[in-house]
């Protein structure tokens, strides 16, 4: 039991802290509508689930094998990402959210899934806690493998859902349109930082 509280504390630690796939959730609960943000975090935990599960199963081991499938992965993630930054950078104000879906266009669903499948960050997190800790004896096989996907699973759906709950929280403050441009440029730019962070 300690071991998989430990795991617990480190997977939120490490899931829960700022990056790529929270920027982008925290901008899409504000800027879209419930069910458009609901759409674009479904994707994106699918997207993370398998990222997981690939590398429960050693996709770091293949990455390592194969630098080129890292560097495709890291192109395509990045390139989202700077196009999403630049998208929200340049959004014209809206008066606030609203739930209008105004800037939607720019959050398909697609785009999340490829965000948490190619997601940096996220793999870093995975390999770390996925080589860390042992919750189960190894002698039964894929069962540790499968009990730290199923936790990370878990606690990946939490704390974005509480990112996105924030970005509706900052929706709903009206805000002048100069302030407003502001606070997207802020969030453009927070996104780049934390792709670079990220591939740093």
């Amino acid at each position: 039991m300690g071991s998989i509280l430990g795991f617990l504390l480190a997977a939120v630690a490490l899931l829960g802290s700022p990056g790529p796939a929270i920027a982008a959730l925290v901008v899409v609960g504000r800027q879209c509508s419930t069910g458009h943000a609901l759409r674009y975090f479904l994707a994106l935990q699918a997207g993370l689930a398998l990222a997981a599960g690939l590398s429960a199963v050693g996709l770091v081991a293949l990455l390592q094998a194969f630098p080129a499938l890292r560097v495709i992965m890291l192109v395509a993630s990045t390139a989202y990402l700077i196009a999403l930054a630049w998208s929200i950078a340049s959004a014209p104000p809206s008066g606030g959210v609203g739930g209008d879906g105004q800037g939607a266009g720019a959050w398909r669903p697609w785009g999340a899934f490829i965000l948490g499948v190619t997601n940096p960050k996220a793999y870093l997190a995975f390999a770390s806690l996925f080589g860390s800790f042992i919750l189960l004896d190894p002698a039964q096989g894929l069962g540790d493998g499968g009990l730290k996907w199923l936790l990370v699973v878990v606690v990946m759906i939490v704390v974005d859902i509480a990112w996105l709950l924030a970005g509706r929280a900052l929706g709903r403050i009206e805000m002048a349109p100069r302030a407003e441009r502001a606070m997207n440029i802020a969030m453009g730019l927070a996104i780049l930082a934390a792709c670079v962070a990220a591939l740093v």
